[in-house]
């Protein structure tokens, strides 16, 4: 008798074996990766399913030596506990242990960065996780700040009255139908009427510049005589009411092409948010600093033109002082030591130490000195190491400053990868401070 081509698992042995051996293999290759991360961040939300059970799902995002930024998604948790602060920080906290996130960034000498919307919760969450810094997500505040906007009472107004005409011609055939030959007689694109969704505050842009477009096939169609009758109830916009529909799509537009930005960057990281909204009063203080050097160290944005002379100067004060704390984190080793002490910092052997180590001054002293070292340092000393660290820093963050800014079109992360010679520390500051997401679902 012929064996079967292909064998049928039973769902037992799928769901019981197949299953668990895959998720065993792949947490692990997760594991080893976020292991061997240059930086960590995470970015959590909670969300609700169809059956009204909520979860929180949380997200690690990891730097790897390659310059590439490599994202996981370490867990999603029922939460049936009340949405507190508490509860869903210990859910994080718990993660970050599981995942050993926090023994990576002890290692790197770095915090691990959380990106989370604006509920207000979310401040006590991060918290309680122990974490720092805490970034709102970009996306959502652009949410928050259009949908405020169109619940002023004029805005709000207008939005009702454009809604109506739209809702009218979507409910009839007969108006549909008036309003396409309209079209073609005044050479107007044949687009159907647009309704806006709650919960999508870039419908009610589009809803009013479709309006906007096809206003003289509207007021023909609601004037003939097949709608007229039926249309009682729609007010055509007056001259006042069509300038402020233009108003508030000149208004809108820059905040839909900043929300395009975020959706079609495949690693939209933090660099990006103070360009696209520099004047954002979401992000201020400690917050507010941490994202302007985060885009001072993009070579796309390095330029910082929308700020003035002293406010660029401050920030890049800000960076040398930030390299300086790096570069004291990761010390020469001292004279006297054991012979071999020099081969290992921070759990890293002196051949496969990530070049962040470099970059912030950890040199590494011969095994023994030269005759001419043991003779004559005394009476020519090189002067004070560390004053010698931080002019060296100076020199080359100012440098990096004055490095004409790339493409917007180019990778930042290949171009600071070339520079991991010529300007060590800027790249490695980059590579600490950029990483971050600016919004909760980056591609």
């Amino acid at each position: 008798m012929l064996e079967p081509k292909y064998k049928i698992l039973s769902r037992p042995h799928f769901s019981q074996t197949i299953l668990p051996a895959l998720y065993k293999e792949t947490r692990a290759k997760v594991a080893q990766s976020l292991k061997q991360a240059e930086c960590i961040s995470i970015t959590t939300d909670g969300w609700t399913s169809r059956a009204t059970q909520s979860y929180v799902t949380i997200t690690a995002h990891a730097m790897t030596s390659e310059w590439e930024i490599k994202t996981f998604v370490l867990q999603t948790w029922v939460l049936f506990e009340s949405h507190t602060g508490h509860n869903i920080g210990e859910v994080l906290k718990s993660a970050v242990s599981e995942w050993e996130l926090d023994m990576v960034c002890y290692n790197n000498h770095q915090g691990i960065t959380v990106v989370t919307n604006n509920a207000r919760n979310m401040g006590v969450v991060v918290k309680e996780a122990g974490l720092s810094p805490h970034v709102k997500c970009f996306a959502h505040t652009l949410n928050l700040a259009s949908q405020a906007g169109l619940k002023v009472n004029r805005v709000s107004r207008l939005l009702g009255g454009v809604r109506r005409v739209a809702a009218f011609f979507h409910r009839s055939s007969t108006a549909t139908a008036v309003l396409t030959s309209k079209q073609q007689m005044l050479n107007l694109p044949v687009h159907k009427l647009i309704m806006d969704v709650v919960t999508r505050w870039n419908s009610s842009l589009d809803m009013i510049e479709r309006y906007l477009e096809q206003q003289q096939a509207i007021v023909a169609a609601l004037l003939s005589s097949e709608v007229k009758r039926n249309a009682r109830e729609i007010d055509n916009l007056d001259a006042a009411d069509v300038a402020d529909a233009e108003d508030i799509v000149k208004l809108l537009t820059p905040l839909k092409k900043a929300t395009t930005v975020l959706c079609d960057e495949s690693q939209p990281t933090i660099s990006l948010i103070m360009p696209l909204k520099h004047d954002s009063n979401r992000y201020q203080g400690e917050q507010a600093e941490f994202l302007y050097e985060s885009s001072a160290l993009d070579p796309r944005f390095r330029a910082l033109p929308h700020l003035n002379n002293s406010e660029r100067d401050e920030i890049f004060n800000r960076l040398k002082l930030k390299a300086t704390q790096m570069q004291n984190q990761n010390p020469s080793e001292e004279e006297g030591a054991a012979p071999d002490s020099h081969e290992h910092v921070a759990g890293h052997s002196k051949t496969d130490l990530p070049q962040k180590a470099h970059a912030v001054g950890a040199v590494f002293p011969p095994s023994k000195k030269t005759a001419l070292e043991d003779l004559l340092e005394d009476s020519f000393s090189q002067g004070d190491s560390q004053t010698q660290h931080t002019a060296q820093i100076d020199a080359e963050i100012d440098l990096y400053r004055k490095e004409t800014s790339i493409s917007l079109m180019a990778c930042p992360f290949r171009v600071v990868e070339r520079q991991c010679t010529t300007l060590p520390t800027a790249v490695s500051l980059g590579q600490v401070i950029s990483l971050c997401p600016s919004n909760l679902s980056p591609k």
